[in-house]
């Protein structure tokens, strides 16, 4: 469940698949896999990586322990001698990665994978798995930290989440990309991340009296005392019974600077206004007004515009389920193999490979590649990426023209010294050896904001955001046209 060793989590046909690899000539060729996705998420104009933490975790961990070789046997499927390896398994290969909480972009490789094609491929499934629901997660999150403008966003999804594992590495996920807290208490534990959360509408049905239940939780609760206002009249009970509470604690010298109301039903709109009114006019100005009830990027957005008073926003079923957008639809393709059947991670000379498709967008970029992001001088801004071969290199002191791979005539020249390039891909595993050590999740909550600060705000609107260019360099476009016209020409 929570990836210490989930080497059985995959699809039948990579085990099909190794074994026909291991019995035939070419299970030490080693390849290049790429994971990427094609389409951002929610009609996004970017993405957010994540889930390289437990990807590493995965890899390092990934072995066939002795009930996985007695599973696999009574499948009837597969040798002996197969068995055998599998169960002297161990990743051997190198895994290059963009770093979590990046922003990224279509078609460009979040994770590279240079193995032995039979390691390579039992990684697919896998890594897929992790990446898409992480990735999916936190873009969303994004987005709906982005609606907020700065105002606290709290993840409450875990009761609709689905699954264990969706309700907490997605929570996991929301705090990289933006989120405040969260209420999910072993995400909390596990990954050391604020948790936050008031109390039920049971709470207050549990007591005689909706009064007695706000004094209740504010005697328990002194210092984090935010009451949940809508279980039986918002306006006429709810909000003068919190009034009346937040008085008690004032008058006995308990209020805190945490204190405040939830509405979690109704025009949220219109009942912050009037809640804000009443409690200002008891001398409660500092007291924080949240909200839950199905909240998603638009819905906050709108309700900003209509002026509500709400600071604080618990979001959960949308997040966490990426509702308008349930799938992320990262890929994993093969884009190179090496010129000799055998050797080690080492092997520099690389074959490119390609698939085609009558779909141009799944048409793969072939080769070992890397990608350069181009920022401008002056404001620090995402200017293009620029996916090239692994041995080019950029000069930011000359000028550099890209141009759009789909549509060639649309061109952008980058002036000398007025642009700077930095590679996207860091080593993840080395000859089957980690050199990476994750940042705690609030470190790359940190790293991951200032990422979304290098997007000019035209990319983050919601509707039809501005695309940013991922360009091919000239070298990696040339081989791509050979390599469509020599098979196509089969």
């Amino acid at each position: 469940m929570f990836y210490d060793n989930i080497s059985m989590l995959t699809d039948l046909y990579q085990l099909t698949m190794m074994q026909g690899y291991f019995e035939s000539d070419i299970k030490n060729k080693h390849c290049v896999f790429e994971l990427f996705y094609r389409l951002n998420p929610s009609g996004n104009g970017y993405a957010i990586a994540a889930g390289l933490e437990s990807a590493v975790r995965y890899v390092k961990n990934l072995k066939f322990t002795d009930d996985d070789i007695a599973y696999l046997k009574s499948l009837d499927t597969f040798s002996e001698e197969f068995l055998s390896y599998l169960k002297e398994f161990k990743f051997t290969g190198d895994i290059l990665a963009v770093k979590e909480g990046s922003v990224v972009f279509p078609h460009e490789p979040l994770m590279q994978v240079k193995a032995p094609i039979i390691e390579g491929q039992l990684l697919e499934t896998t890594l897929l798995n992790i990446v898409n629901h992480q990735s999916l997660i936190a873009t969303k999150a994004a987005r709906v930290c982005w609606a907020a403008e700065g105002e606290t966003i709290l993840e409450f999804g875990l009761r609709r989440a689905q699954g264990a594992d969706a309700g907490l590495f997605g929570a996991r996920a929301a705090v990289i990309a933006g989120c405040h807290a969260t209420s999910n208490v072993l995400a909390g534990k596990m990954f050391n991340v604020p948790i936050r959360g008031t109390h039920a509408h049971s709470w207050v049905m549990s007591f005689d009296s909706e009064l007695e239940a706000f004094r209740t939780y504010a005697k328990t609760f002194p210092d984090n005392c935010i009451l949940l206002v809508d279980t039986y009249h918002t306006l006429e009970s709810g909000v003068p019974n919190a009034i009346k509470v937040f008085s008690e604690l004032k008058e006995s010298g308990k209020l805190s600077d945490s204190y405040g109301i939830r509405l979690d039903s109704g025009d949220l709109s219109y009942l912050s206004k009037q809640a804000r009114i009443m409690l200002d006019e008891a001398g409660f100005k500092d007291a924080v007004i949240s909200a839950s009830s199905d909240l998603d990027e638009y819905l906050i957005s709108d309700l900003k515009k209509q002026g509500s008073k709400i600071s604080v926003w618990g979001v959960g079923t949308n997040l966490i389920t990426s509702k308008d957008h349930p799938a992320f639809g990262g890929v994993y393709k093969l884009v190179a193999e090496s010129f000799e059947n055998s050797g080690n991670s080492g092997i520099k000379e690389f074959k490119p490979k390609i698939k085609l498709s009558e779909n141009p967008d799944k048409v793969t970029n072939p080769g070992v590649k890397k990608v350069y992001r181009l920022y401008d001088v002056k404001h620090g801004k995402i200017k293009a990426d620029l996916i090239c071969l692994e041995h080019e290199k950029i000069d930011a002191t000359k000028d550099l023209t890209i141009f759009d791979p789909k549509a060639t005539w649309k061109r952008m020249t980058l002036k000398a010294n007025q642009f700077y390039a930095k590679e996207t891909l860091i080593p993840i595993f080395i000859n089957g050896e980690c050199v990476y050590e994750s940042p705690s999740v609030m470190e790359i909550r940190e790293y991951s904001l200032e990422e979304q600060n290098t997007l000019w705000e035209e990319y983050k609107r919601f509707s039809n955001p501005h695309i940013m260019p991922v360009d091919l360099s000239q070298e990696l476009f040339d081989l791509k046209e050979d390599l469509i016209k020599q098979y196509r020409l089969k």
